[in-house]
């Protein structure tokens, strides 16, 4: 049956492709963006894409901010269900980890608030395994498992995925009629809709790039744009799956070791494929505020239990191997 889904974030790359996906399911869809001025870019980058370019007819936009309440109230009436979708995702640290943090804490509240405010009770919130995966605990990491933000891992990033997240089950304990339920993922990865695509494939980027000269001793849970998509469609298609949260991971991969899978790939690149010693990423972060920003991630790969989303959501992961390949066909 065809809902209406407000869907925060619509510029995004995860966002558009859910769009073009619910769309394609036959839903209608209101996008969030902070200006209207971006909504002809989200239609063309959806359009084609789609089996039918009338299903565009289904896609209308609202200008609000997350960090003003403004208008929030009224978007959101006679919506069935709210996918936020829109967060903070930086390069770099900031300097002041608030920056970062209130931005993700206020506005998925903002955004929650309006939800229960106009009568639309089901919620599918975007979070990360950044609110997973840093603890002492075991690989694999499980839906149970929560970010310590005093752990060495637990960045401004980490720790502002991890207190919006836990602030959203906070409000939802408040508000029994509210039916939330959270997509995890890993490092998402595959082919964006167009060439806006922010940060999202900035990983790639780097590598195929060559800009540096060896890599560090890092490693990713990865997932394919187009999984992430079929897990909040799933979720908001499944009233079960209410007060779960649900990983997003093909699987995980170090850092090199997704450099050497370019490089054989990409011959006439010059891709590095040597591992960093941790002293010489320490030396580079005194000049580069992006390799600061990865230092706490040296280390462990850490690994997911996707049991559950298979389970609950029916989802077959994309071998890691192809998302990889989709991405850097893309940059390419």
């Amino acid at each position: 049956m065809p809902q209406t889904v407000f869907l925060t974030g619509v510029t995004g790359f995860i966002a558009k492709r859910i769009t073009l996906d619910l769309l394609e399911a036959g839903h209608n869809v209101t996008g969030s963006l902070r200006s209207a001025s971006r909504a002809g870019e989200v239609r063309d980058a959806i359009r084609p894409h789609l089996s039918n370019t009338d299903a565009l007819d289904r896609l209308t936009f609202a200008e609000l901010d997350l960090t003003d309440d403004t208008g929030w109230s009224d978007a959101l009436t006679g919506h069935d269900v709210l996918m936020h979708t829109a967060s903070p995702f930086p390069m770099s640290q900031p300097k002041n980890e608030d920056d970062l943090i209130r931005p993700a804490v206020d506005g998925t509240l903002r955004a929650l608030r309006a939800a229960q405010a106009a009568g639309t009770p089901r919620v599918i919130l975007t979070s990360s395994v950044v609110a997973i995966e840093a603890n002492d605990k075991p690989n694999p990491k499980s839906p149970a498992d929560w970010t310590d933000i005093n752990h060495p891992r637990a960045s401004a990033y980490y720790k502002s995925k991890t207190l919006a997240e836990q602030a959203a089950w906070d409000f939802v304990a408040d508000y029994p009629e509210m039916q939330l339920t959270t997509i995890n993922p890993a490092l998402v990865l595959g082919a964006p809709l167009d060439g806006r695509y922010g940060t999202s494939l900035a990983l790639i980027e780097r590598i195929m790039g060559g800009k540096d000269p060896a890599l560090p001793a890092m490693g990713f849970g990865m997932v394919d744009v187009a999984d992430i998509s079929a897990m909040h469609i799933a979720a908001m298609d499944r009233p079960g799956t209410a007060g779960r949260r649900y990983i997003g991971s093909a699987g995980s991969m170090m850092m090199p070791d997704i450099a050497r899978h370019l490089a054989a790939a990409y011959p006439d690149r010059k891709i590095a494929t040597r591992q960093a010693p941790t002293w010489l990423m320490r030396l580079l972060a005194l000049f580069d505020p992006e390799v600061k920003g990865i230092l706490p991630q040296l280390g462990p790969m850490p690994e997911f239990d996707t049991s559950a989303t298979q389970a609950d959501l029916g989802i077959t992961f994309t071998p890691v191997s192809k998302t990889i390949d989709r991405a850097a066909a893309a940059i390419a």
